[in-house]
Parts: C-alpha cells; sequence; structure tokens
C-alpha cells in the first residue's frame, strides 16, 4: 500500500496488523480518485472508517486542506498515526477515536461543511451508510460534495442519501465503489 500520486506520492503506508480491517488496494484506490478528482483545490474530507487512513491520507495528498479520520479499533488509530507521521500529515488531520454514531453528532454540532465523504464500514453492517443520509439531512454535506462508499458486491445500497443520488458505480473483484453527488433539479 502507498500514496498513488499528489504531494506524497510513492510514500509507503502501513496496513492495520491482523485480519479485522480490509485495506483498500491500491488498484481500487486510483481508480476512485480517478471517478472523484483526481486531484483537489482544498476542502474538508471525513474518513468515517478510516482502517490506515489510505483513503484520507490520499486526499490530503492530492490537495485537500484537512482530513478527519474517525476509528474506533485502537490498532487501526496506532496505524493513521504512524501513517500520517510518515506522511507529514498531521497538522492537517484530526484523528478521532470514536464509533461513527459519536462522530456523525460532534460533526452536526461543529457545523462543519464536508467536501469528500469516504465511507468504508466493515463489509457486514450495512446500516452504518445510514450515517451518510444523517450528514446530509442535516446540512453537513456541501452541495458540490461527493460520498464515496465501498462496499462489498452483494450489497445493494440506497438510490440516494437525502438529495444526494448514485452518480456512478463500479466493480472491482469483490469491491464495489458506489459514489454519490448532490441531486441536480431540473428546471421546468
Amino acid at each position: 500500500m502507498r500514496v498513488i500520486a499528489g504531494s506524497r506520492k510513492g510514500l509507503p503506508l502501513k496496513a492495520v496488523p491482523g485480519t479485522n480491517t480490509r485495506p483498500t488496494t491500491d488498484k481500487v484506490k486510483e481508480s476512485i480518485f480517478n471517478m472523484i478528482g483526481p486531484y483537489f483545490d482544498g476542502g474538508l474530507a471525513v474518513d468515517l472508517f478510516a482502517g490506515s487512513g489510505n483513503l484520507g491520507i490520499e486526499a490530503l495528498s492530492r490537495g485537500i486542506d484537512s482530513c478527519i479520520f474517525v476509528e474506533k479499533e485502537q490498532k487501526a488509530m496506532q496505524t493513521i498515526m504512524e501513517n500520517l507521521k510518515k506522511c507529514r500529515l498531521e497538522e492537517y488531520s484530526e484523528v478521532f477515536k470514536i464509533d461513527a454514531m459519536r462522530a456523525v453528532k460532534a460533526i452536526d454540532k461543529r457545523e462543519l461543511q464536508i467536501d469528500l465523504l469516504f465511507m468504508d464500514p466493515p463489509y457486514n453492517k450495512v446500516e452504518f451508510y445510514d450515517f451518510a443520509k444523517k450528514l446530509v439531512e442535516s446540512g453537513r454535506m456541501k452541495d458540490t460534495g461527493i460520498i464515496v462508499c465501498e462496499h462489498d458486491k452483494f450489497v445493494k445500497l440506497d438510490e440516494d442519501f437525502g438529495t444526494f443520488a448514485l452518480a456512478r458505480k463500479e466493480t472491482y473483484s469483490g469491491t464495489n465503489i458506489s459514489i454519490y453527488r448532490k441531486r441536480i433539479e431540473e428546471e421546468n
């Protein structure tokens, strides 16, 4: 695993030890960023089930101003911190060891505006995708924001999260990537 492009291109990233966390492969990560970027002109990213921090770090390397990493597992938290340090991205990051529900409530309370939301919960926890809908409904997603969901190919996600509709879906081996963008209302 490595940073694919941007200011930290080529730096190796550590995976979370053990088998509880499934890392996003470099191939899938490169495809995600080709669909949504590939580069950014600032903004805030939230990596809600961060694992190793792989996706949020890639977003920072490609121009996102700051990223909030949310992860409740201790081994994963340590890995995120090590990867941020290795990439010299600590000052552009906030890392929280809390569950996703508390993180969503904290984001709402702080009235943050999210440009890029990564959702990669454990594959058997489909209900966690409801957090994306909560962030949309509470007005935390910018109108130009993007929601990226990584999920098992057998999991069917909703066609929309409030005003954000499924814009693109790709399958890579056993992994689906679903991209949501704000629905554009057609004028009469």
